[in-house]
């Protein structure tokens, strides 16, 4: 077992290889010439190339081969002072809202945004695009009284902090949480991705300058274009550890 561990660890770094030196688009040798090439059998390479086709580092093509998958989209972290700062993602990022409407919290939005069940919200959910193509679902939920005139045009043009500011409300920082899930069919047609493909789940509550919550949100990233690159400041004085709270920088959600 363990020898066979070893082979696909092997193939798995020879073709990460390929993929770190060639350019998107590029054609990886046929299973059968990997076989030939690293000395093992089909199913071990078949393993190894089926785990990058779904981490969406290769993306196959019927008929025509393994290719070389476009670089992923990626959301740098970096260690600052104990806290997580958050620069802008990479590419060009674009909103099409889906859903807008005010209506009441209820009670589990309302207890991540201390306010009452009954206290109105605007509910936003929206598309998330970098260079025109899908990448996120997100749900955002605001008090009514943080920005009661909020707008549709808010949702969809530029940096959403940025346009907080200008209706007063300055974010100061925020605790994230990340983890693996998979999207669901009505999630997986807005994102041009097959059902139950691997995505990661974001849920964040903002805070402002004056401690207020501003801002519950949770957001569905597809798995296979998206990554987070985390930077981290190790030593003596920081004891080894990191506060997972992520400083707003940006809005690359």
């Amino acid at each position: 077992m363990g020898e066979a561990i070893l082979k696909r660890e092997q193939v798995r770094d020879y073709l990460l290889e390929l993929i770190e030196t060639h350019p998107a688009g590029a054609p990886i040798p046929a299973e059968r010439v990997l076989c030939q090439q690293l000395s093992v059998s089909r199913p071990t390479v078949r393993s190894a190339v089926e785990e990058l086709v779904n981490t969406g580092l290769l993306v196959r093509q019927h008929g025509r081969g393994t290719f070389v998958a476009r670089a992923k989209i990626t959301q740098e972290m970096v260690s600052d002072t104990g806290s997580m700062s958050l620069p802008q993602a990479s590419g060009t990022w674009s909103s099409r809202v889906l859903e807008h409407a005010r209506i009441p919290a209820g009670a589990r939005v309302g207890r991540r945004l201390h306010v009452s069940p009954a206290a109105d919200i605007h509910y936003i959910a929206r598309l998330r695009l970098v260079d025109g193509e899908p990448m996120a679902l997100e749900y955002l939920h605001v008090p009514a009284l943080v920005a009661p005139s909020l707008t549709l045009h808010d949702m969809e043009s530029g940096d959403f902090y940025e346009r907080l500011r200008e209706h007063g409300v300055h974010v100061s920082d925020a605790v994230q949480s990340i983890e693996p899930t998979v999207v669901n069919e009505s999630e997986a047609s807005l994102l041009g991705v097959p059902e139950l493909a691997p995505a990661l789940l974001f849920e964040r509550l903002t805070t402002d300058a004056e401690g207020r919550q501003v801002e519950y949100v949770h957001s569905i990233y597809r798995g296979d274009r998206y990554k987070i690159v985390s930077r981290l400041k190790l030593g003596a004085s920081t004891h080894n550890t990191v506060d997972v709270r992520a400083r707003i920088g940006g809005d690359p959600f």
